[in-house]
């Protein structure tokens, strides 16, 4: 399993239709994925939201991000996550 950060933007439309019933949707599709939600967070500044989520791959992350924009109309861009640990051994690796 891969760590996965989607970041949101909404849209006007978007907006209009927020709820825990859409939040809880959007569980789902992680989870059906095979994956786990690990945090939803609301921000503030250029992007909305982050979901931190664990999915098996890029495949996923990107059925992911689809899914949920079809979902909820929100934007989304999704970065995969190195933990820190990890980035210290690549970096002594190079």
């Amino acid at each position: 399993m891969a760590t996965y950060y989607l970041f949101g933007k909404y849209s006007q439309d978007s907006l209009k239709q927020i709820s825990s019933q859409r939040t809880q949707k959007a569980k789902e599709i992680i989870q059906k994925l095979g994956g786990k939600v690990k945090s939803m967070e609301a921000l503030m500044g250029d992007k909305d939201l982050v979901f931190v989520v664990d999915l098996p791959g890029t495949r996923e992350a990107a059925k992911a991000s689809l899914a949920l924009t079809k979902l909820t109309g929100i934007s989304f861009s999704t970065s995969e996550a190195i933990g820190i640990e990890e980035f210290d051994k690549l970096a002594n690796e190079t």
